[in-house]
């Protein structure tokens, strides 16, 4: 599990968009030929290594489609190679998990197939938010994994866990806390949105979204790290030197098991609720397989199995699986959810970077 643990975070960093290098020369690894074949795109290393010998064989046994594994390189990276190859007629991947937000950057170019849901039975599996839909309603995705980022603490020097994301203004945690760096990886508008000002309907406006963030900046006394290498938060929380922050609430469980005296928790106002989506090349001449695939995705069994192999929440109503508490617990939690403002990171990613430096990390 401490493998899946450390390339969890190698996974999250790809789908924020950070650079990559030599994944750009990935290769395919093909398994081998048949008559019916799909090329599935897919975060390199040991997240690939688990579909390779936990997800894509059953699926070859179930459907006879043989899986061409291919090792994507960061989420915005790909984008720009499955665009450009569409628009010469090619896929590199016949399917792709995607984040969110270049789900949308793709939309905005009619990157995707269209999903034809009476291909897919199983997407009524598939709660709300990961059904990804173009504006006119055509589906473009659906949710492929998803992970929490929660509250976590250190559990020697806060003997009791906070309960709510207000803990992050306290005054008593001043220089305490390690929070991540970004406007479009750290959520923390929508934290403030929801804990401050009854939920994610105040970030519709600049006007609200600039409130939002001069809430946020009073907890600029509090904080000791603006964190972009999570290993170095993540070894700070175990040693108590940076007590209290967010951070992936798999990788603090793990942590946990592990002896380390580090807990996480689901505020009442919700943990934040990230995630791929599965999403299919308008270039890709395997839409049927494709359908399948999805299909076969989309299965609750299935999603439990990769919260069991993967360390992924499920994208399916905990109710349909057979997850013990235990094994839900680890990867999720029955809390609603904050879900990030997606569209906000597409369609002002300049101003809010631009603010988020004035008004946020800056000084």
């Amino acid at each position: 599990m401490t493998e899946i643990t450390k390339f969890g975070i190698t996974r999250r960093t790809a789908l924020a968009g950070a650079a990559a290098g030599t994944a750009l020369l990935a290769m395919p690894s093909i398994l081998r030929a048949a008559d019916r074949s799909l090329k599935v795109g897919v975060y390199g290393g040991y997240f690939q290594e688990s579909f390779d010998e936990h997800i894509f064989p059953d699926f070859t046994s179930a459907t006879g489609i043989e899986v061409e594994s291919i090792s994507e390189p960061t989420g915005e990276a790909w984008l720009v190679q499955l665009s450009q190859a569409a628009r010469a007629g090619q896929a590199p991947a016949d399917v792709s998990m995607m984040s969110q937000v270049a789900m949308l950057k793709g939309q905005a170019i009619d990157l995707w197939s269209p999903l034809d849901p009476a291909k897919i039975p199983n997407l009524g599996n598939l709660l709300p938010q990961f059904v990804n839909k173009y504006p006119d309603g055509r589906i473009a995705g659906v949710g492929a994994v998803a992970w929490y980022i929660t509250l976590v603490t250190n559990t020697d020097v806060f003997p009791e866990a906070p309960t709510s994301w207000s803990a992050l203004w306290d005054p008593v945690n001043r220089d305490r806390l390690g929070l991540l760096a970004l406007v479009s990886n750290s959520f923390l508008l929508e934290v403030t949105a929801k804990t401050f000002f009854g939920g994610p309907a105040k970030l519709d406006t600049e006007e609200g979204i600039l409130e939002a963030m001069d809430k946020l900046a009073e907890v600029k006394p509090n904080v000791r790290l603006w964190y972009r290498d999570e290993a170095q938060f993540e070894q700070a929380l175990k040693s108590g030197e940076i007590p209290m922050g967010q951070y992936y609430h798999d990788v603090t469980r793990l942590a946990a098991a592990d002896g380390n005296p580090v807990r996480s928790t689901f505020p009442k106002e919700g943990g934040i609720l990230d995630s791929g989506c599965w999403a299919v090349s308008a270039a890709s001449k395997k839409t049927a397989e494709a359908h399948e695939f999805i299909n076969y995705m989309s299965q609750p069994q299935i999603q439990a199995k990769l919260s069991r192999n993967v360390g992924t929440a499920p994208t399916v109503a905990r109710s349909l699986t057979d997850l013990t508490d235990e094994e839900f617990a680890a990867v999720s939690s029955d809390i609603e959810p904050i879900i990030p403002r997606y569209d906000l990171y597409q369609t002002k990613s300049d101003w809010l970077n631009q603010k988020w430096t004035e008004l946020i990390v800056a000084g």
